[in-house]
């Protein structure tokens, strides 16, 4: 199902330069900091969030769930070494399920070499968990993909890269999870701003393919359910019954000052930003890996998440 999403102004290399100006009159020694050091960093960042009474969960279930998003391919900001790197540090952390939320072709022209999906993808191959590794796709693995964008329709060259590496691709779609104590459903969302106006001008906004009633449908009635979603924007929507929703896309506004983020893609700039989430559901938004639009990170470093769903209480 293509459903018509409500336009809002992403990232903009004049929104981005404007939020840059903000670091430079900080001084120049920062900025140099936000171009040429933190981009470059990696920590791991941990939630543990018991779901919400109303969300079917087995009780004294908990599982580990790795997040990777965002990783935007291309040298020299993150070249195959450095993924391979982030492979490894993933699969240090001994994770019950790695999931990749999108995003992982580059999206900004300040490269040396866009890396193409067939030497990214046998990398994240690398990836390993006992309940698997799955994926959705991002806006930029649609945008940066002319012939899909021509057709309206997948496959995508990144999609097809993932499964041709063994990692699921879901598309509108949820499949069980063996766990200990049972099924528990893995739904991924289709982006929600996939396709890109035939006119830049025109009025009626980005196109999304995701159909989110008909991936909950997918699920059986009083299931425990985790949603993968690019566009954290999405939450909005779901319902109670879902445990846990995981998404990326904004990089955390890629400058953070004192916890907030002067330019954040969202039609809820002030809602869905970074980090936990609670509404009628949890929702963790990552800061992500690479780099949009532009080179520059300052306050939200590189991170891999680790989430504890199940766990008491968060951290």
């Amino acid at each position: 199902m293509r459903e018509e999403g409500r336009g809002y102004r992403l990232f903009t290399r004049r929104r981005v330069l404007q939020g840059a100006g903000a670091v430079a009159l900080s001084g120049i020694s920062t900025g140099a900091y936000a171009t040429g050091i933190e981009p470059f960093r990696q920590v791991v960042t941990a939630y543990a969030i018991k779901p919400n009474p109303a969300a079917p969960w087995p009780a004294g279930l908990s599982l580990r769930i790795a997040v990777l998003t965002d990783i935007h391919a291309c040298d020299p900001w993150m070249s195959l070494e450095r993924i391979a790197g982030i492979v490894a540090a993933t699969n240090a952390l001994g994770a019950d399920l790695v999931v990749l939320v999108g995003d992982f072709v580059a999206g900004q022209h300040y490269v040396t070499r866009y890396i193409p999906a067939a030497e990214w993808a046998p990398v994240l191959a690398g990836l390993t968990a006992p309940l698997g590794v799955y994926a959705v796709l991002g806006n930029h693995d649609w945008w940066e993909d002319p012939a899909a964008l021509r057709r309206g329709a997948g496959p995508t060259e990144a999609g097809t890269a993932l499964t041709r590496n063994g990692i699921r691709v879901l598309s509108n779609e949820a499949l069980p999870l063996a766990t200990r104590a049972g099924p528990v459903w893995l739904a991924g969302l289709e982006d929600q701003l996939a396709l890109l106006p035939v006119r830049r001008r025109t009025a009626r906004g980005r196109v999304g393919l995701h159909d989110l009633p008909a991936t909950l449908a997918a699920v059986p009635d009083g299931a425990p359910m985790i949603l993968l979603a690019h566009e954290p924007d999405i939450f909005a929507e779901v319902p109670a019954r879902v445990a846990l929703t995981l998404s990326g896309h904004t990089h955390g506004g890629q400058v953070r000052l004192f916890g907030w983020s002067p330019v954040v893609p969202s039609r809820y700039p002030r809602r869905y930003v970074y980090g936990h989430v609670r509404e009628a559901s949890d929702l963790v938004i990552s800061g992500g890996l690479g780099l949009s639009i532009a080179p520059i990170r300052l306050g939200v470093p590189p991170e891999i998440v680790m989430v504890e769903l199940g766990a008491e209480a968060a951290v």
